[in-house]
């Protein structure tokens, strides 16, 4: 008796696969760190604001001039799109790391748990994205 290897689990029907989720998270995410709602994203690259919610949702696919679109209005490159933002991350770490203030508090946030690790950080990406202006 032989016994047949199983069957690969089969892609959507729209075929795009892992891939898709990537791109779609990437756009979520880019957006998200740029403090950008899917409104303001879609009025940048001239769309419905329908459209980035069924990119983001996986329920279409951006076209290369679409994926060109998304890059500008999201202040990045294509590769960094389609890399999932690796890259902006990396840039934004580095950024931060050039702060003083920011370089001592590194060695403190093992002591930290996870909630206040991420409330720590975004307060600090924030601030160093958005400075406070002085009236």
């Amino acid at each position: 008796m032989i016994l047949a290897a199983p069957a690969p689990a089969a892609e959507p029907a729209n075929g795009t696969g892992h891939a898709h989720l990537q791109i779609a998270s990437a756009i979520r995410t880019l957006r998200q760190r740029g403090g950008l709602s899917q409104r303001q994203l879609a009025l940048r690259m001239q769309v419905p604001r329908t459209y980035v919610s069924k990119i983001e949702n996986e329920k279409a696919t951006p076209t290369l001039s679409s994926l060109a679109r998304l890059a500008r209005a999201l202040e990045v490159t294509v590769p960094d799109l389609l890399s999932g933002g690796d890259r902006a991350r990396q840039d934004e770490i580095h950024e931060l790391m050039k702060d003083d203030f920011v370089a001592q508090l590194v060695p403190f946030l093992s002591t930290l748990d996870a909630l206040q690790k991420a409330s720590i950080l975004g307060q600090l990406r924030d601030l160093t994205l958005r400075p406070l202006r002085h009236t």
